[in-house]
């Protein structure tokens, strides 16, 4: 359905697309167009458009299976690394405007507040995958090493629902549609490598 080809040709498209947002949440704070709290509303819109991109990364890992769909595995790289920009725009957020590099208050915070823990765990444990990220990382590894750092992505996701979940005060359905929705991913892909496995002992 969707060659690799022409889903190459539309990254540049999609790039700009994903990056927009952040360039118009930017300029809302920097002329006070983000409410009575634009620091908390800045941080809660970079961390919710990294983890809708997050979740992404696994929806279309799940479409990839289909091979009429296998070409739009190509944009996985493109919206992890995009996601990591926003993770660490809404990181640089909290300890730059929020806490101005007040990095002992900083962790007594990550300490103390479990959604806070949760977020920083998730942000560590994406480091390895931003940097395998690269061809050359992945040849250096091979790729069945290179996937199982990888598999991190699920315990990233996980991590980035929970941090959203703790700090919901009010209405929680949103972060809980998003766990239904990793969820739901987790048992797809259990099953599918379940269906392989079978596949191959018959």
């Amino acid at each position: 359905m969707f060659s690799s080809r022409s889903v190459n040709k539309t990254k540049p498209l999609i790039l700009v697309l994903l990056l927009l947002p952040s360039f118009v949440w930017v300029g809302m704070f920097v002329n006070g167009n983000l409410g009575i709290n634009p620091i908390e509303m800045l941080m809660h819109k970079l961390g919710e458009m990294a983890l809708r991109l997050l979740i992404g990364v696994l929806f279309i890992s799940s479409l990839a299976q289909f091979s009429f769909l296998r070409s739009l595995q190509n944009l996985r790289r493109l919206i992890g690394l995009t996601a990591f920009y926003y993770v660490s725009l809404h990181l640089i957020t909290y300890v730059f405007l929020d806490h101005f590099f007040n990095f002992s208050f900083i962790l007594k915070d990550i300490y103390k507040r479990p959604f806070i823990t949760f977020g920083f765990s998730g942000f560590i444990l994406l480091l390895p995958l931003v940097f395998t990220s690269t061809n050359s990382m992945l040849k250096k590894l091979t790729f069945k090493v290179w996937k199982k750092i990888h598999y991190l992505i699920y315990i990233v996701v996980l991590l980035g629902v929970l941090h959203f979940y703790l700090l919901t005060k009010a209405d929680k359905t949103e972060p809980l549609i998003y766990l239904s929705i990793v969820g739901l991913l987790f048992v797809w892909r259990v099953y599918k490598k379940f269906l392989t496995r079978r596949v191959v002992r018959q």
